[in-house]
């Protein structure tokens, strides 16, 4: 048992070293953000085309990340394979484009080969490299130091703090670039429409409501009975009452229902007017689902009226339906 248990202190050691080693690569960037930061959000917010990511090896996988952050959040990008750009992917770099490159080298083949085609085609460089005095940062109109004093692999061979510092840094400049646009989290939805964040942010009342024969409801006066009826055969769990000119006068949930119950002894005498909620929580058709369901959370109910600009009722939404919508 013991030596399961020095094993394991062992390894647990060793991570601990990797996390620390990690955490003071990312550390160190900070002293290094510059006017070459600056510069290179100012190109790609200047930029009318895209951003072009390229990257080789462990480089490619932090730059296919870097692409995916940027384009989810505002800055059109995509990622091309330094290798194949030499074999006609080149092609998918046009002069309106800024190329973002990364080598933790500086000095990578496949990378510094495309530097006279970008001269060429006089497209922004901004490179990302470990190395300040390398090629390939030289050559770029900004350059992003990436740099750490060593990698958290024991060997200091294998690519571990300089790619997470390099994927921090990219983050940096996606967020940067994120606030420098005023990106909203409806744009950042429209990206993730399928998923469940895309559902929460843009997903509203009037997309799941129930409505037109759906709409539970009866007219102010109405016997209880009838209001009963109403929740019964519509099974929302509760029904609009309606004022003589079509207004929301009020609701009558199942809540309502028990508490009639144990006021009252002839509850067929009654009419929905003397046992209704009134004015009834209510939402409008353009409030976000999400909205909906903090509504009914901080008022412990699980249906709401769904009301127009002049009050009267057009739908009906029920917990059940953001549910099933995936909302929550």
């Amino acid at each position: 048992m013991s030596d399961l248990s020095d094993a394991s202190h062992t390894l647990r050691d060793s991570a601990l070293r990797t996390l620390t080693v990690e955490q003071a690569a990312i550390d160190g960037l900070k002293s290094r953000l510059n006017d070459d930061f600056d510069r290179a959000c100012e190109l790609i917010l200047a930029c009318k085309g895209r951003v072009v990511v390229t990257g080789m090896g462990k480089s490619g996988h932090i730059g296919g990340k870097l692409a995916a952050t940027l384009a989810s959040t505002g800055t059109p990008a995509f990622f091309v394979h330094p290798g194949e750009a030499s074999h006609g992917d080149l092609g998918m770099i046009t002069r309106t484009d800024v190329v973002l490159a990364l080598s933790n080298s500086g000095e990578t083949g496949e990378v510094t080969a495309l530097l006279p085609l970008l001269k060429r085609l006089d497209v922004p460089l901004v490179s990302m490299t470990g190395r300040p005095g390398s090629t390939l940062a030289r050559h770029a109109d900004a350059h992003l130091d990436s740099g750490v004093e060593r990698e958290a692999c024991p060997l200091d061979l294998a690519p571990t703090s300089s790619t997470t510092a390099a994927l921090a840094l990219g983050d940096a400049l996606a967020v940067a670039l994120l606030e420098a646009r005023g990106f909203t989290t409806e744009q950042f939805a429209l990206s993730h429409p399928g998923g469940s964040l895309g559902k929460r942010l843009l997903l509203r009342v009037q997309d799941i409501m129930h409505s037109g024969e759906r709409l539970p409801r009866v007219a102010l006066g109405s016997p209880l009975r009838d209001a009963l009826v109403e929740i019964t055969r519509q099974g929302l769990g509760f029904t609009c009452v309606i004022n003589t000119d079509g207004t929301l006068a009020g609701v009558y949930t199942d809540g309502d229902l028990r508490r009639t119950l144990d006021e009252h002894r002839d509850v067929l005498r009654l009419t929905v007017d003397e046992v209704m909620t009134t004015p009834g929580r209510r939402i409008t058709p353009d409030v976000l689902a999400a909205e909906a369901v903090r509504i009914m959370e901080d008022n412990k109910i699980t249906a709401l009226a769904v009301v127009d600009e002049d009050q009267h009722p057009i739908g009906a939404l029920h917990m059940h339906d953001l549910l099933a919508s995936g909302v929550i």
